[in-house]
């Protein structure tokens, strides 16, 4: 997370992430530049997933990820705050997700303990290799790709979009913004509403991200799992 383009760490410890997926080809980069979109960064980064052998993180809609061998992030739903909401609002909110973003080790490690109801004794700041309580917790990785991204910046206040290709085949956009906990989530919405009209997306329906295809791809009982309960 040193990367220029990346978010700041001390953000994302209490931030949610508001996104919009769409599908992207060749096409796209070009229609960034003619909104006015600044690419901002290249890179390519290897992301890792963890659960447990009943999957009881993903069935809870929780995503423990580590990337680049190093930097941990848990990704937890979040309550989208958004109760009165005019019908394109409604319309936006069914387009996106909105995740709230761990990436303290420790308090990582804390909701875990709480939701595996388990007694870890590995404290946070030992070495990432041990990575005891990794066994401790009976966390096991489930999934494991390569993504080439490119990121854009618009003049439209504190929107991202990222344009992802995976190493198994699958490409796929993103439009983001973040939020501070407890901050306004309708104001996030609108702005992603408006950038996916500047880029000409239609559709009603969410757009498969990464994770889902790759599940779906070589994990099918996890991914039949997850869908019977309405996790994607």
């Amino acid at each position: 997370m040193q990367d220029s383009w990346d978010k700041s760490i001390n953000f994302l410890k209490m931030s949610v992430e508001v996104e919009r997926k769409f599908l992207c080809n060749a096409d796209t980069r070009k229609a960034l530049e003619q909104i006015g979109a600044v690419c901002v960064g290249q890179r390519q980064f290897q992301d890792q997933y963890f659960d447990t052998p009943m999957f009881d993180l993903t069935l809870r809609n929780m995503w423990l990820r580590k990337r680049n061998k190093e930097c941990w992030e848990l990704k937890c739903e979040a309550v989208d705050g958004t109760e009165e909401m005019s019908r394109q609002q409604t319309r936006a909110v069914s387009m996106c997700t909105q995740y709230k973003e761990i990436t303290s080790l420790h308090e990582i490690q804390l909701r875990l303990k709480e939701v595996l109801k388990t007694n870890s004794d590995c404290e946070a700041n030992s070495l990432q290799e041990d990575e005891c309580w990794l066994g401790e917790m009976n966390l096991v990785p489930f999934a494991e790709f390569i993504t080439e991204r490119w990121s854009y910046t618009l003049e439209e206040d504190g929107v991202q979009v990222d344009l992802d290709r995976a190493d198994f085949g699958y490409s796929v956009g993103e439009i983001e913004v973040l939020v501070p906990e407890g901050g306004n989530v309708k104001s996030a919405l609108e702005k992603i509403e408006r950038t996916a009209q500047k880029l000409g997306l239609t559709g009603n329906q969410r757009v498969d991200g990464k994770m889902n295809v790759y599940l779906q791809r070589n994990h099918p009982e996890h991914y039949a799992k997850l869908l019977s309960n309405n996790i994607i």
